[in-house]
Order: structure tokens, then C-alpha cells, then sequence
């Protein structure tokens, strides 16, 4: 295989450019490409013979053999043609020229130093690499370590030497690298890039691109941007419009400029419609100047300014021409007479050039002076690209201004030229000074100034049909706010690869595990289960009630007491009927006494109800309504039949969480105290920050904990002394925990899938994943027929560790699949512990159905609560959840004054509780250290 320093130069381009050349592919043309070729001989030539009127004649070969360079006596060889081999290649480089320096001693070989020619007034990163490439060339010829390398360049002959040491290991490896490339029978993978628009096969490549419809064809997509989208199968612009998603921004970054979406602009092509994101911010008060210049860019060189002055037919247009660099400072200050000329003008141009421009003419050639007309203009500058970028997406691959302004109906005088084929034609110019050429180049500068005329016009055209409620660019533009955003994270089905993966998942559904796996096994799910069987109650009807002379001083106990005062107090509340609910008032009538022994003021026992004027009944149905219905306050007030505000529910929900405070403690020290806890947590926005609710369950109680952060210290104190066995998620935090824990398998089932779905042609990943659910699928219909009992578990424990050995045997080379195995590997112990203890569920299905709960209440108090607040409402909900757990009603709790809903259950059964597992009492331990 021959590998020149031509295909060389050509993979570091391009790939397939370098396969194409190999291939002997037939050149479609560029004239920009014949230009440089050109360029680069007549300065090859040019040089190599200055350099050889340089050196004395007995001292310079031409052409010279390179067999016998060790023995060479020349100085300077110019046109070395070497040749060698490196592993299976040939390698072949035209050095332009070879300097020897001679011996500098017994023992010290002369060194060669390869020189290369480039015409260019700048030197490129590719150049160094090619003077690398010769040589490496030449090292291998000679057998000789080359340290050093030269390059001429420019007008003015610069001379730049390069150590090669740090390149020759880099440069190996890209020959490597085209080796490979050009044993393929088949081409590369087609992508466009810059270097197009200088390449003879650009016109082969482009057609192919729009026939494939390639996602190179948009241009600003990076190559590990691709890549992540081929992982996905998306190959194709059509592929990826579909994926798009608009999506709602946070108000903190609101005011922020919106990123930009590759998705998006496919989009716009698909559809062949101009997409809007939020408003278009061009504003234009005063006179609109466009600018466009064309410049040398290896020189830093300006030639031509082009100044268009309005907009449409009445428009002025300047070209000011440099036939030299001196003459640059001229049109410069040209320039500046003609912004001052203008009445409130208002520089536009396009893209980052002309922003470059206007800095260094300030520097060169004087900035204009401070607070003048031009002065302010220059600085209030606009850049239409940046107006534009992420805001605008026009049908077009590029927000090139040539591809908007041809969308929006413009065409250039010259189709073909473009900003590469001016720089040919300045060069042109300048050798033979034809006015053809000149005027070519200021007519393409000019239509340039049009363009931005075109587009601007657009713009504000948009701008103002947008302002308006109805317009009329409806069928042609879309506003993203108005597409239909999808919700892809809210609770819902999943949709499996697999069928075993949907039979797996199916038997984790909540209902589905509490009412056929867990009754098989825990007794009081039987009886919750089973409804109780009571008589309605009855209640006393409306009445006044006299209150009775209390027998003695509650204080002294003397019966020597006499009346006080007369009074009333009359109890708002509810009364509770077998066929429904009724606005109850009570009136109590009692005097006040006065002891005549101590003097104490006292009155009758009954009417110690407090402060408050509402009775018991309508504070347990409010909080009834507002936690386990979650009605929100307002509704709440509207509904009891008296006048209320949301003040007085919130009133009684504090009240309520306060009374209950010792009843939310306990369940947390059952809960840190059992041998069995789910765990889980969940994010919750207050009123001035943002903060987090952990949820710890079992299968009997549930309590909800407020967190200021998502780190690890709050569950890691509360269960320090944890002897059970923890369910939980793969969040780290949790593994600090020292007990045996099992890690929710439909976590990683769900995640598994979530790969399979994004990398449908990962084949190692496939295989991976299907036997990890071979081995999961029959654990679970065990669980299915007998329940969580490890008796008929334990025999699984031998294929989890034939599974084990077998992954740990793979020698996977998917990223993807790596990141699995390491992750099953990882977790290995905290996988597979369902199978040694009884009535520890596979999945954490318990915490996040009682996340749930919390999710629907978030939605009606997120935002608009405090800490206080929200800590009020988590221990009423403890309260709701663990009633529904246990299978009696939250409402008849409240109104049972109660505080121990266990206590409670068991009176409401008619016997004494018992309890299904070993746990301590509440009472006989302190509560584990509880935010509340």
C-alpha cells in the first residue's frame, strides 16, 4: 500500500477525500483547487531556484538518488523524491528541499533538514504536519533520527524552524490510520465539512449528501454530535426533525439566550418554514447602513468596503476599492465620512468578519474620535448572525448569508462565486489588472449588501406580524411556543423491548403486588383487606345545652363559690349523618364563678373547648378535604357552609399537625426500628427555594420527611442504627447505610430498556440485557405463585452466580454494555437479596407509590408554601397514607380523636392488634433524630 505526502495532506482534510484520490476517483472539479495548485508550484519553483543561486554550485544537487544520502557531500538538494517502507506501507514524499549539516565530529553523523514551501502568508496547522510526514520520510531512508525541520513561506520568504520530535509518534499514527482507511473497499462514511468549498470532489460529495440526506449537510454540527445521534439510529436531517421537542423555560434563565437545536433546524427544512423562538429582537431607529467587506485573509488585508445606505430601490450604494495595502487607511477613512454624512445611522453587517474588520482598522489606521457619529455607530454595531442564531431557523442547512438570502427569493449576479472564489480572483486581479475582474468582485460585494437588505426587511416583517394577535405569515413561519410539547417524564406505561422485560415489570404494579403476593404472606393485609362491618353512628341533634353548676373550685376544691356572670358561646361545626353532612351550630349558656375562699374565676368543665369558635367535626373534615382529597384551601372555605378564608383552613391543618406531632414521631421510630424500609426521595419547590422530601414506608406505615438538601447526612442519621434490610433506588447516599439492602430492580430493568431503545444496534448490549432477564424472568414468576418467602428462593442464588461468572468472562467493546457490567458488578451484592430473607420485595415499588400521594399534593402547594407550612402538611399525610395501609378511614381518625392509629385499627377490628413482624413499641424508645 503507497501512502504520498499527497494523500497525506488529503486525510488531514478529509477522509474521504483521501480514499477518493487513492481510489483514483475522477475530480468533478474546483477552481479554487487548480488555483492553489498553481499558487503552490510557481512559489515551489520560485523558491527552490533562489535557493540554488544561494548556494555554491559544487555544494547543490537536483534530483538527487536518495540510496546514497549517508554519503551525500552536497549542502542543499532540491526535488528529493524518498521513498520507504514502515510496516506493510510504502511511503513516498516530494521534500521540497533537503539541507545537510555536516559532521560536527568523530562519531557524529551529518543531519538532514527536510525544508518546505508553502505561498501562503500564514501558516496552517496541516503545514506543520506535512513538513512531519517528510520527515519521517527521510528518518526511514536515512536510518538516522532527523530532530529539526524548515518552512518558507509568504512574500516576504519567512523562515520558521520546527522541532519534530513531538510530531514524529503522532504522524506514525496517522499513517496507521490511513492505512486502515484505504484497505476498506468501500469509502468513509460521507461527511461535510469547511475544507468542501476548496476541494475538487466537493460538487461528487454534495450531491450524494442531499441523495442520502446526511446530517453533515447542517452545517455547525460537530463529529461527536453525530456520532451520539447514529447511537440513536438517527442517520438523516428527515430523522432528526422528528425528534425536536419545545420544551418550557425556567423563569431563571428565562431572560437567557436560547440554545440552539440542530432538531429545530431540521425542522424548518422539513416543513420548508421559517421557525421562530420567542420574539425576533431586531429593532432599527434610525437610518440602516449594511456592510459587507472582502478581504486577503492570509495577508490581513481589506481591499473593498462595501456601504449600502437605506433600504430598497432608494437605497446608495458605496464600494471603496484599495488597489494596494497602503491604500487601505484611505478607504477606511473614507468609510467614516460617509457614517458621518448619514443621519442616525445604524451599522448592520453579518457574522464576526466585519466585527474583526472594524477593530483593526481602529487600531491600524485611527479610531474615529470619541462621542462623534461614527464613533457610536461603530460601537452600537449590529451583527445580524447573532440575531439570528437560536432565534430564527430558516429553511436553509446553514445560516450561511447566501443560503437565508437565496431562501428568501434573492439571487446573487454571479451564482458560482462565493467568498473562497474571491480571494482567486483578488489574486488574478492583481497580476494582470483587468477591469472585468475588479468589477465582478464589486458587484459580488454589492448583491452581499442586498442579501442583508433582503433579510432585515424579513426580520421586521416578522417582528411585526408577531406583535399583532392575528397575521399573516401563518402558513409560511411558526411560532415554537404553539408546538405541542410532549411530557415524556410523567407517570405512564412503559413500552419494553423484550416481552419478558413488559411481564416482569407488570408484576410490580402496586395493586397488583399488595393484593396477590403480599396477602399470601402477611396476615394483617388479609384484614385490611376485608371490610369492617359497623353501625352507622348516630349523632345528638342540634340543641342548646345549659351547662350544670360545676360542684367545687377547681382550684381549692371549696363548695363556698357564687355566680359571676352570665354568658354564651356558640361552636360552629358539623354534624355527620348516615345520609350525609349538616351545617350544626351549638350554643352553650353557663355562668362564670367565683371562688369565695382563694378567688379564683372558673367555669364549667364543659365548656373548656378553647379560643377557638369551631368545633372538632369541621377541623377533621377540613384537613380530610385538604390532604387525602387534596382540595386546595380556597375550595376548601367555599365549601363548609360557613364564611371562611383560607386563613382559617390553613388554621386548622396547623392545628391538626400540631396535635399530631408525637403520632408522626412514633411512625418514624417504627419505621427506623422494622425490619423491612422503602425508601425514596423527591423534589419539592417553596416559596423562596427549593428543597426535598424523603419518603421512608412499609407495608403498614408511611411517614414523609422535609430535607433542605438531596444529600445523604438526613437518612444516614435517622437510620444509623438501621438493623433491617433497605429498599431504595441506586442513589449513592444509600450505600453509606450498613444493613443488607436490595437495590429496585425495575430501576434497572426500566434503565436497561432505556439503552436498548437509544442504541437499537448495540448488539453486546442486547445480549447482555436478555440474560440478565433470563435470569430475573423465573425469580419472578416464583414470587408470582408462593410469595417473597426465600424458601423457594434460595435455589436461584446458583444462576446468579453463573451469571456473574459469565459477564465477568465477556470481553465487551460497547461503551453502553460496558457501563452495564460495571454497573451489575458493582451492585452485586445488593441485586440478588430478595432471594435470602422473607418478605423483602424485588422493587421499591412501595416508596414510589408513595410518592405518588405527595406528587398530586406538590401540584396544588408547590411554590406557594413555606418550610413551616409544608412540614405541617408532610406529618398529615404520614397520617393519610399510613391509614390507608393499615385499611381504616383518615376521616374517622380525625374524628376519633385518637393518637394512635394502630391502637385505633385494632379497636375498630373489635380485638387486640397483633403484630406480623417483631417490632419495639414506640413507646419504650426514643424517636430517631426528625427534622419536624
Amino acid at each position: 500500500m503507497r501512502i504520498s505526502s499527497d494523500l497525506f495532506s488529503a486525510f488531514l482534510k478529509c477522509h474521504t477525500k483521501c480514499w477518493l484520490r487513492a481510489a483514483g476517483e475522477p475530480a468533478s472539479g474546483n477552481a479554487y483547487a487548480e488555483w492553489v495548485k498553481s499558487q503552490h508550484r510557481s512559489y515551489h519553483a520560485t523558491r527552490i531556484e533562489r535557493l540554488l543561486s544561494e548556494t555554491p554550485k559544487g555544494e547543490v544537487a537536483v534530483s538527487p538518488s536518495p540510496e546514497n544520502l549517508k554519503a551525500a557531500k552536497w549542502r542543499l538538494a532540491a526535488n528529493l523524491t524518498a521513498h520507504a517502507r514502515l510496516n506493510t506501507c510504502v511511503l513516498e514524499s516530494e521534500v521540497h528541499a533537503v539541507e545537510r549539516a555536516p559532521s560536527e565530529g568523530r562519531g557524529r553523523p551529518a543531519q538532514f533538514i527536510p525544508i518546505r514551501f508553502i505561498f501562503a502568508n500564514k501558516l496552517g496547522a496541516d503545514d506543520k504536519w506535512l513538513l512531519a510526514f517528510d520527515t519521517c520520510v527521510l528518518s526511514e531512508v536515512t536510518g538516522r533520527k532527523i530532530s529539526w525541520g524548515k518552512i518558507i513561506y509568504g512574500d516576504d520568504h519567512n523562515i520558521v524552524k520546527l522541532k519534530m520530535a513531538d510530531l514524529s509518534g503522532e504522524v506514525r499514527k496517522c499513517i496507521e490510520r490511513i492505512a486502515a482507511l484505504l484497505s476498506s473497499p468501500a469509502p468513509p462514511d460521507l461527511v461535510l465539512n469547511r475544507h468542501c468549498c476548496e476541494c475538487e470532489f466537493q460538487a461528487r460529495c454534495r450531491q450524494k449528501a442531499i441523495e442520502a440526506d446526511d446530517l453533515s449537510l447542517l452545517s455547525g454540527m460537530s463529529e461527536k454530535e453525530r456520532k451520539k445521534l447514529h447511537s440513536k439510529g438517527i442517520f438523516t436531517v428527515t430523522q432528526l426533525s422528528y425528534t425536536f421537542r419545545p420544551r418550557r423555560r425556567p423563569k431563571r434563565i428565562r431572560d437567557k439566550r436560547e440554545k440552539y437545536h440542530h432538531s429545530l433546524k431540521a425542522l424548518a427544512i422539513r416543513e420548508q418554514k421559517i421557525h421562530i423562538v420567542g420574539s425576533p429582537e431586531l429593532k432599527i431607529d434610525g437610518t440602516p447602513i449594511y456592510l459587507d467587506v472582502e478581504g486577503v485573509p492570509d495577508r490581513d488585508f481589506y481591499y473593498l468596503v462595501g456601504v449600502r445606505i437605506g433600504s430598497g430601490d432608494s437605497a446608495v450604494q458605496h464600494s471603496l476599492w484599495a488597489d494596494t495595502a497602503a491604500e487601505e487607511g484611505k478607504i477606511w477613512r473614507e468609510f467614516l465620512r460617509i457614517l458621518e454624512t448619514v443621519k442616525k445611522p445604524v451599522l448592520i453587517h453579518y457574522g464576526s468578519y466585519e466585527t474583526v474588520f472594524l477593530n483593526r482598522m481602529g487600531e491600524r489606521h485611527g479610531k474615529p474620535p470619541e462621542g462623534s457619529a461614527a464613533a457610536k455607530t461603530i460601537k452600537t454595531a449590529v451583527n445580524l448572525l447573532s440575531v439570528i442564531f437560536g432565534r430564527v431557523y430558516f429553511p436553509a442547512p446553514s445560516n450561511g448569508l447566501k443560503e437565508i438570502a437565496v431562501h428568501l427569493g434573492f439571487r446573487w449576479s454571479d451564482p458560482t462565486l462565493t467568498g473562497t472564489q474571491t480571494i482567486r480572483w483578488r489574486h488574478e486581479w492583481e497580476a494582470s489588472r483587468a477591469h472585468f475582474q475588479k468589477l465582478s468582485l464589486v458587484t459580488y460585494n454589492s448583491d452581499d449588501c442586498k442579501a442583508l437588505d433582503v433579510i432585515v426587511s424579513k426580520l421586521i416583517e416578522l417582528k411585526q406580524a408577531f406583535s399583532s394577535v392575528e397575521h399573516s405569515l401563518r402558513e409560511e413561519v411558526v411560532d415554537t411556543t404553539t408546538l405541542k410539547r410532549e411530557r415524556p417524564y410523567g407517570f405512564k406505561r412503559n413500552t419494553f423491548l423484550f416481552p419478558e422485560l413488559n411481564v416482569i415489570n407488570r408484576a410490580a404494579y402496586w395493586d397488583y403486588q399488595r393484593e396477590r403476593i403480599y396477602v399470601k404472606s402477611h396476615a394483617n393485609l388479609k384484614r385490611a383487606r376485608t371490610p369492617s362491618e359497623r353501625p352507622p353512628q348516630v349523632i345528638a341533634p342540634n340543641k342548646t345545652i345549659e351547662c350544670a353548676r360545676p360542684r367545687s373550685c377547681p382550684k381549692c376544691t371549696s363548695t363556698r363559690f357564687f355566680k359571676h356572670a352570665k354568658y354564651s358561646k356558640t361552636i360552629f361545626d358539623l354534624k355527620f349523618m348516615s345520609y350525609g353532612i349538616k351545617r350544626w351550630v351549638t350554643r352553650y349558656r353557663f355562668h362564670r364563678y367565683q371562688c369565695q375562699r382563694c378567688g379564683a374565676v372558673f367555669q364549667p368543665e364543659e365548656t373548656r373547648w378553647g379560643k377557638g369558635k369551631f368545633g372538632s367535626e369541621i377541623m377533621a373534615y377540613s384537613v380530610y378535604l385538604n390532604i387525602e382529597l387534596r382540595l386546595p384551601q380556597l375550595r376548601i372555605a367555599s365549601k363548609l357552609g360557613f364564611r371562611l378564608g383560607s386563613s382559617a383552613i390553613g388554621n386548622f391543618k396547623a392545628d391538626a399537625a400540631e396535635n399530631y406531632k408525637e403520632t408522626f414521631h412514633a411512625l418514624v421510630n417504627r419505621l427506623c426500628n422494622g425490619r423491612l424500609l422503602h425508601v425514596d426521595e423527591t423534589k419539592v419547590s417553596l416559596h423562596d427555594r427549593d428543597g426535598f422530601v424523603w419518603v421512608f414506608a412499609n407495608m403498614e406505615d408511611v411517614a414523609y420527611v422535609y430535607s433542605d438538601t438531596r444529600d445523604g447526612d438526613l437518612v444516614q442519621t435517622m437510620l444509623k442504627d438501621f438493623k433491617g434490610v433497605l429498599v431504595s433506588d441506586f442513589y449513592a447516599a444509600y450505600d453509606s447505610i450498613r444493613c443488607p439492602q436490595q437495590k429496585c430492580l425495575i430501576h434497572l430493568i426500566r434503565d436497561l430498556n432505556d439503552d436498548l431503545l437509544k442504541y437499537p444496534y448495540d448488539e453486546e448490549l442486547k445480549q447482555l440485557a436478555l440474560a440478565f432477564t433470563v435470569l430475573l424472568k423465573p425469580m419472578i414468576e416464583s414470587i408470582d405463585r408462593y410469595g417473597l418467602k426465600s424458601h423457594f428462593l434460595k435455589k436461584y442464588l446458583v444462576s446468579v452466580e453463573r451469571f456473574y461468572r459469565q459477564i465477568s468472562e465477556c470481553n465487551l467493546q460497547s461503551e453502553t454494555a460496558v457501563k452495564v457490567k460495571e454497573r451489575l458488578e458493582k451492585n452485586r451484592d445488593k441485586l440478588f437479596t430478595f432471594l435470602s430473607y422473607d418478605g423483602v420485595p424485588w422493587n421499591n415499588n412501595n416508596a414510589e407509590h408513595a410518592v405518588k400521594p405527595f406528587a398530586a399534593l406538590r401540584r396544588i402547594i408547590g411554590g406557594v408554601t413555606t418550610e413551616k407550612g409544608l412540614r405541617g402538611y408532610l406529618v398529615l399525610l404520614s397520617l393519610c397514607q399510613t391509614c390507608r395501609y393499615m385499611g381504616v378511614d383518615f376521616l374517622d381518625f380525625l374524628r376519633s380523636g385518637e393518637k394512635d392509629i394502630h391502637a385505633f385499627a385494632d379497636r375498630r377490628r373489635g380485638r387486640k392488634r397483633r403484630f406480623g413482624c417483631a417490632l419495639e413499641s414506640p413507646s419504650n424508645s426514643p424517636p430517631p433524630a426528625c427534622p419536624i
